[in-house]
């Protein structure tokens, strides 16, 4: 195997004890801190290269978030490193216990095109923080920006501890036959199955990052103008290049002839007469992509832009009205710059249409009536939910990121990275002596020593609780 010594020297690495130290993890994060503050624009260029996104964006999501990460892990890693100390019984008061945060060892990293630094940096901040050797996989289609990770991440991390491979599909099965210890994957369902597979061989305990088709419900009282404007932003955010971006609206034929004038409003707003022209208005990453994408937008009917250009990738933004569910834009994710929107009589209905359909990692609902999002809220079941506006839930370092079912399994930001990167190992020291304490587990066994057993180790039962 041609990663099979790399993988073996960064165990071997691990193994010496090396990445333990608080010390060694802070150093490493901090090195982290300037790889992004010194290639802050070779970042913005090889985004702009391989997609056309625009530096604002680029800048907020791959630099700016992914600062904010690091940030709140050095601010607080010495305090998620600490053993937490759990409840004891009557036995054990004199004894310790507690949880220990263990590394798991040599990690894999895989990262998707899309967000190329984010995907990758955000995770590896958790890596290394839990005290991880890591290996990281960039995508090859964001060559670029591959590229720029390949030839300079090295130059910031201990090499002993951290590598970059490059490559595609065959360097990836290739990479995937070694044992990791943890692997970390962003990218589609499909995917996803291929490397649950390969972890399973290995026994090797996964996080997937995948998506889905994310709901838009949006119900009938509501502020129309404020709903086109931050649903026209999270969708074509990134050219619509953005796992949690609202895949498709659900409104009744009322509100979708409200919506039209308002959404025709904002993406001048937004990107002006000719979204083409805009510096603020990314492309396609590749011609497979563009090519997949030009043949949804037979689906319904082109209620808004539609216009496409192969040359530069282009596609317009583009709302879809009275799509059907059996139409081609409803039968995948569609990872870009276009909107459908699915016609349903009322809020029950939207509900059904959700729950009837696989997962999605995010579920956005639009009403000016509280109860009515909450409605969405406890009655559906998705990786996040976001009331009221688009992608913004993601940006809080406070809230846990993943998906459940289809659209993945496993958390990260903030300490739920650190903590998805960590073995959580329960421990007790006992006391060495007071063996007296022990007698009544020890045979003979008689039905004293089980009554002082019931004793010292039964939990009882409390009152009542009520969530207020």
């Amino acid at each position: 195997n041609p990663y099979g010594g790399l993988v073996s020297h960064l165990r071997a690495s691990w193994l010496s004890g090396k990445t333990r130290p608080m010390e060694y993890r802070m150093a490493q994060l901090e090195a982290l801190g300037h790889f992004l503050d010194d290639k802050k624009q070779e970042i913005l260029e090889a985004t702009e290269l391989d997609m056309g996104k625009p530096s604002f964006e680029a800048f907020f999501t791959e630099i700016l978030l992914c600062k904010n990460e690091l940030n709140v892990t050095l601010n607080n890693l010495c305090h998620w490193m600490k053993d937490e100390h759990v409840d004891k019984n009557l036995v054990m008061q004199l004894d310790s216990v507690f949880i220990r945060k263990d590394p798991y060892g040599v990690v894999l990293i895989i990262a998707p095109w899309n967000y190329p630094i984010h995907l990758f940096l955000v995770p590896l901040i958790g890596a290394i923080a839990a005290g991880n050797c890591a290996i990281i996989k960039p995508s090859e289609i964001s060559k670029n920006t591959e590229r720029l990770v390949a030839e300079t991440l090295s130059c910031y991390l201990d090499n002993d501890c951290f590598a970059v491979v490059t490559g595609g599909v065959p360097e990836t099965t290739r990479l995937l036959e070694n044992k990791f210890d943890y692997i970390f994957f962003t990218g589609s369902p499909p995917v996803g199955r291929i490397v649950m597979t390969a972890a399973a061989k290995h026994l090797t305990p996964v996080t997937l990052e995948l998506g889905g088709k994310n709901p838009c419900y949006v119900s009938d009282t509501c502020d129309v103008t404020n709903v086109a404007r931050r649903v026209a932003w999270g969708r074509f955010f990134n050219a619509g290049q953005t796992c949690i971006a609202p895949d498709y609206l659900l409104c009744t034929i009322e509100m979708q002839e409200k919506l039209m004038p308002a959404l025709r409003e904002a993406i001048t707003e937004f990107f002006g007469p000719n979204p083409r022209e805009s510096p603020d208005f990314g492309r396609i990453v590749s011609d497979k992509q563009f090519r997949r994408l030009r043949a949804l937008l037979g689906s319904g009917r082109v209620a808004l832009g539609g216009q496409t250009d192969e040359a530069e990738r282009y596609i317009a933004p583009t709302v879809l009205a009275d799509v059907l569910p059996s139409d081609p834009a409803m039968q995948e994710e569609i990872f870009g710059p276009i909107l459908p929107i699915v016609v349903i009589a009322n809020m029950d209905e939207a509900i059904d249409f959700i729950n009837a359909r696989p997962r999605p990692l995010a579920v956005y609902a639009f009403s000016c009536d509280s109860k009515i999002v909450n409605q969405v809220l406890e009655r559906t079941s998705s990786g996040g939910f976001c009331g009221n506006d688009t992608l913004t839930h993601v940006t809080l370092t406070s809230l846990p990121f993943g998906g459940i079912g289809n659209s993945g399994l496993g958390k990260y930001h903030g300490k739920f990275t650190f903590d998805t990167f960590s073995h959580h190992r329960g421990c007790l020291h006992r006391n060495m002596g007071l063996e007296t304490l022990n007698t009544p587990r020890y045979p003979p066994y008689t039905q004293q020593k089980l009554g002082l057993l019931t004793t010292t180790f039964e939990v009882k039962r409390r009152g009542t609780c009520t969530l207020l």
